[in-house]
């Protein structure tokens, strides 16, 4: 394995990777940035959890140049889950550097993005549609941009957000280094690196097995009836620090977790119903502590990324095995 020390990287990133208490570089890491560096466009074929966050983040900040105060880099992700924790994660990254980033994304008031944007952040991650609605007011002007990436680029084509992407794209300079990321490479982000990437070199981890190495999984038949028993019956046995339970529909997870605090556990639950508000709120109770499980449903799970989950429950057995690799694929990350 290689350390961050090895990978040509400037002392403040090391200092802050220090900090957050990694040694080694993921395959990806390792792989990528040193191509990213050398300011080459890059295709990177990776799953969720591989730590291609950090891939792109080190090649951006050490481009960045503090002292011009407008927009330098972007990154575009499917969600604004994902949107916000790329920002965080940048923003981690850079503790040392002196470089602000800016989450933009739907379901958040425009007005106090516009605010932060007059600050002058260095990079902005953000949603399809928002970072379009800023271009269209001039709020975000993407003209001096060194550098761009498209994250999850192929849940991004199955959200219906191309077209939003490719008038983002043209709002760039022709000048400037992308690097795409997708676990999969169908036809149509196939297209869309060929019309707006320079020579790009294809950075590709094989995906091993379908399912997480590292988590271990167990299966219990029982009947439909006892279901809940046996949930608390291993809740109380394992006593996870931090699970999330996967229930099919909206109303089975509300059912689920108004269940589990009458028991007196602390949980609760994460839908599609939830506006961006309530979900906030929820997200931050589980990151902070005060509840320990988290029940949710599928399309409310794609983004959550909560380091320390140590179990997940599937209550309903998902739809299709992607979703239930999605689903496992909650613990068991960054090598846990």
């Amino acid at each position: 394995m290689t350390t961050f020390q090895e990978i040509g990287i400037s002392e403040p990133i090391k200092r802050a990777i220090t900090d957050m208490g990694f040694e080694e570089a993921s395959p990806i890491q390792e792989k990528a940035i040193p191509i990213a560096l050398s300011g080459k466009d890059i295709i990177g074929q990776a799953q969720t959890g591989t730590g291609k966050t950090a891939a792109f983040a080190i090649p951006i900040l050490e481009k960045v140049d503090t002292s011009k105060k407008y927009v330098q880099a972007i990154a575009i992700a499917p969600t604004r889950e994902l949107a916000i924790q790329v920002s965080e994660e940048i923003n981690r990254l850079a503790k040392y550097m002196g470089i602000t980033s800016l989450p933009i994304y739907g379901g958040q008031s425009i007005d106090r993005q516009i605010k932060a944007l007059k600050k002058g952040p260095h990079i902005i991650t953000g949603t399809p549609g928002r970072l379009l609605d800023h271009i269209k007011r001039k709020t975000l002007k993407l003209d001096r941009i060194s550098l761009v990436v498209l994250d999850e680029a192929d849940e991004m084509l199955d959200m219906g957000f191309l077209e939003d992407i490719e008038r983002i794209l043209k709002e760039t300079p022709e000048e400037k280094q992308t690097l795409l990321f997708s676990a999969t490479m169908p036809k149509p982000i196939q297209n869309l690196a060929e019309r707006f990437m320079n020579d790009p070199e294809l950075v590709k981890m094989k995906a091993k097995e379908v399912t997480a190495p590292n988590v271990k999984q167990v299966y219990y038949e029982v009947n439909e009836r006892d279901k809940f028993e046996v949930l608390c019956r291993l809740l109380d046995v394992d006593n996870p620090e931090l699970a999330v339970i996967f229930g099919r529909t909206k109303r089975r997870v509300d059912e689920l977790s108004d269940a589990l605090n009458k028991r007196g556990y602390l949980a609760d639950g994460l839908h599609g119903d939830l506006n961006q508000r309530q979900r906030d709120v929820v997200m931050n109770k589980f990151r902070e502590g005060n509840i320990d499980i988290l029940v949710a449903t599928d399309v409310a799970a794609r983004g959550i990324d909560v380091s320390g989950v140590t179990h997940v429950y599937n209550f309903d057995i998902p739809q299709d095995p992607e979703s239930y690799v999605h689903r496992i694929g909650r613990t068991g990350r960054a090598g846990k």
